[in-house]
């Protein structure tokens, strides 16, 4: 089943073709220096950069995969969640697609795309497996029993992994995004330099949270003065770093322990994450499960993982898609 994916939920603008589980294109064209001086995504500033480069970016998919419009089996496209105007770009974009050339449109949320990451080649993971979703905007583990969908285990109670990162590195003086630029940083830094507290560790539940961890990297950064900051800015990184690290690794244990999975997988922007991996890798190891990691270009947000999740829902034939609205 050839289809066309379109994502434009937050600040990347994706447009990808596949066939099956095949890639046959993936196109993302990043804001990311467009949002670097605010230290963060700017929704209007991303809506209007969703509209001139949509455009061109279904047309580079289209182009690289060979393929015409004609040539698809449907259209599918990330209603939600996200930035309503930076969805509402997608969603009138493959709506006016779809209806040009009377193909079926698929509606996707953005979540099963990063579990339906697993799905695409090399090597698809076939469920049941656990898999972590841990990205600027959302941070939840989801069961996964079937490749229509999935069950939330637990989710962030505030602030998501990437948004605790990113929120970090501005306090650190980094760039934007905040993930790699802490993660280059904390190379060269020592884990256990500074004690921040793993939150929610001990809670018997599921559920996640940063905010307090970011307050605490913000008193650590006020206890020291400007010459002491420099000389240990990498420890705090490292130390930040390891406390995020720690509770989505103390979570996923717990959800192991909780129930029988056969694999376990990552998906969103924190997942290329090296110490992350790592850490995951030893307890899969440790437990004799399969850990599958994605290609890092498949972490991030991109619309192969939406044509991915696309193959396994009902598409909507024309004209009933015409009435569709973005979902928040």
């Amino acid at each position: 089943m050839r289809i066309l994916g379109i994502e434009t939920s937050c600040d990347d603008t994706c447009a990808a073709v596949t066939d099956g589980p095949r890639i046959r294109s993936n196109v993302i064209s990043s804001q990311a220096a467009a949002h670097a001086r605010y230290g963060g995504v700017v929704p209007e500033v991303a809506s209007r950069h969703h509209l001139e480069l949509i455009n061109p970016v279904v047309g580079a998919a289209l182009s690289e995969a060979g393929a015409e419009l004609g040539d698809l089996d449907a259209l599918a496209v990330t209603r939600g969640p996200g930035l309503i105007g930076a969805l509402l770009v997608g969603v009138t974009t493959a709506k006016a697609l779809a209806a040009a050339t009377r193909k079926p449109l698929i509606g996707v949320d953005h979540l099963h795309g990063h579990v339906a990451a697993n799905f695409l080649d090399p090597a698809p993971l076939e469920p049941p497996f656990l898999c972590l979703i841990a990205s600027g905007g959302h941070t939840l583990l989801a069961g996964v029993a079937r490749p229509e969908g999935f069950e939330v285990l637990g989710q962030t109670l505030d602030d998501a992994a990437g948004e605790a990162l990113d929120k970090g590195a501005r306090l650190l003086g980094l760039g934007y995004p905040g993930g790699p630029a802490i993660e280059r940083l904390a190379a060269d830094g020592d884990p256990d330099a500074f004690d921040f507290p793993v939150a929610m560790a001990r809670e018997p539940g599921l559920d996640f949270s940063f905010s307090g961890l970011k307050t605490a990297l913000l008193y650590a950064t006020r206890r020291l003065d400007a010459g002491e900051l420099e000389r240990r800015r990498a420890d705090l990184a490292a130390s930040y770093q390891a406390a995020v690290v720690g509770q989505l690794v103390a979570k996923l244990e717990r959800a192991l322990e909780a129930g029988e999975w056969g694999a376990v997988a990552l998906g969103g922007g924190v997942a290329a994450n090296a110490a992350l991996r790592e850490r995951v890798g030893e307890l899969c190891g440790e437990r004799g499960l399969r850990l599958k990691l994605v290609p890092a270009e498949l972490c991030t947000d991109n619309a192969a993982m939406i044509a991915s999740a696309a193959r396994f829902l009902e598409p909507a034939p024309y004209p009933e898609y015409l009435s569709w609205d973005a979902m928040a």
